[in-house]
């Protein structure tokens, strides 16, 4: 097939960006004739996608969108398989002339600000379905930013993009609860696909025994309120106040989280924000891998890089984190409703429990190994392959349900 990948940015560092690094090549060694649409092009010193330089390209901003998609014209594309794209403009015009598959990497085009969770008085899940009563909410809950006129313009996009859901040849999502979040949008069952991520890390030739792993607890990730590390903090001043954390990663909430840690009298690193060598450092170096996300996370990719090194998670149930843990397999799922002493009652028992460590650590290499670059690819190319022969997803094997099982 030629396939068009779709995508605002090329040089950026996010997790979009590194999912599409590795899936270019991965096409292409299956015979795929790859191009890009971009919107726009950034300078990253940490650059995760950063295409060869003989990929059949084209960015919007450089040439405009017109002249933009007379080329996508002269490259035939057989599907075009958009990702993150703020300019809808893009998208529409694909539409126009040639089947779109959408992957959502977020809530986008179910919630106004992409995060379906509420911020105050306590960060937790929304349950609601978009629509104008969100507006009521959205301020006084701080779902985004504390702007109406920020608030109007992200209602806008998302009544647009989800208008869109209804005319893309079909959606991919990462997990069950996204799949079933775009149902209830109006994505019909046989559109909408469940495929796992997957991780590109390498694992090691042998992994890190409990007692040489300097680091109890990690939490690797962007120091939001959604993301829970406050919560985390308290779990182990709570529970084990001895453990050795590190929080790696930076956002707005880190300057108070530092503070709290210290007045608290956590032994806590801050590193900031940790890439490539560095981060898999970590990675294999923590006992622990702890996901305390407190909004519906689609995925949680984190978790299964950490497994990689054999590093089980405890985490909150919440959004698509249960189709990779697996409570007693390869970490602890903790019910949200549990807060902070659930997750520290998870914590300090796996920390002191070495041989049910072992077990758990056992369960993560091995879960890691079934969520495969080539299992995702070969699942996409069924969804792909169904849009451009005007089909949908009537290829992909797994009908009815449209999810892969790893």
């Amino acid at each position: 097939m030629r396939i068009l990948l779709v995508n605002d940015e090329i040089g950026g560092a996010g997790g979009v960006e590194s999912y599409l690094a590795a899936l270019v090549p991965e096409l292409q060694a299956r015979g795929h004739d790859v191009g890009l649409l971009y919107e726009s092009a950034v300078t990253s010193t940490d650059s995760a996608f950063m295409p060869a330089a003989d990929l059949w390209r084209v960015g919007v901003r450089d040439e405009g969108l017109g002249a933009a998609l007379a080329r996508v014209g002269r490259f035939e594309p057989d599907v075009c398989f958009s990702h993150n794209m703020r300019a809808l403009d893009v998208d529409e015009g694909l539409l126009r002339e040639w089947p779109v598959v959408k992957m959502m990497h977020g809530h986008f085009g179910t919630c106004i600000s992409g995060h379906k969770a509420f911020a105050f008085p306590q960060a937790c899940a929304c349950p609601r379905d978009l629509g104008p009563g969100c507006l009521a909410y959205y301020l006084p809950r701080r779902c985004g930013q504390a702007s109406p006129l920020a608030m109007l313009k992200q209602f806008d996009w998302s009544r647009r993009q989800r208008a869109l859901l209804g005319r893309y040849s079909a959606v991919v999502v990462a997990s069950r609860f996204m799949r079933d979040e775009y149902m209830r949008a109006g994505v019909s069952a046989d559109r909408v696909a469940a495929i796992p991520l997957f991780t590109s890390l390498m694992a090691p030739r042998s992994i890190v025994q409990r007692s040489a792993r300097a680091i109890d607890v990690l939490f690797l990730g962007r120091m939001t309120r959604l993301k829970g590390p406050e919560v985390l903090l308290r779990a182990i001043t709570t529970y084990a106040p001895d453990a050795c954390a590190t929080f790696a990663g930076d956002g707005p909430e880190r300057p108070r989280l530092q503070q709290l840690a210290a007045s608290l009298g956590i032994r806590a690193r801050f590193p900031g924000w940790v890439s490539g060598a560095n981060r898999e450092a970590l990675l294999g170096d923590a006992a622990v891998l702890a996901v305390p996300s407190v909004w519906p996370e689609p995925f949680g990719l984190v978790g299964l890089e950490a497994a990689t090194f054999g590093t089980p998670a405890v985490a909150f149930d919440t959004g698509g984190i249960s189709d990779w843990l697996t409570d007693g397999i390869n970490g602890r799922l903790v019910a949200p409703a549990l807060g902070a002493g659930g997750l520290g009652e998870a914590l300090a028992a796996l920390l002191k429990d070495v041989d049910s460590w072992r077990q758990l650590s056992a369960g993560a290499g091995d879960v890691a190994e079934r969520f495969s670059i080539a299992a995702h690819v070969c699942a996409l190319e069924g969804v792909l392959a169904g849009a451009a022969q005007g089909s949908g997803t009537a290829d992909l094997k797994v009908r009815p349900t449209n999810t892969v099982h790893l």
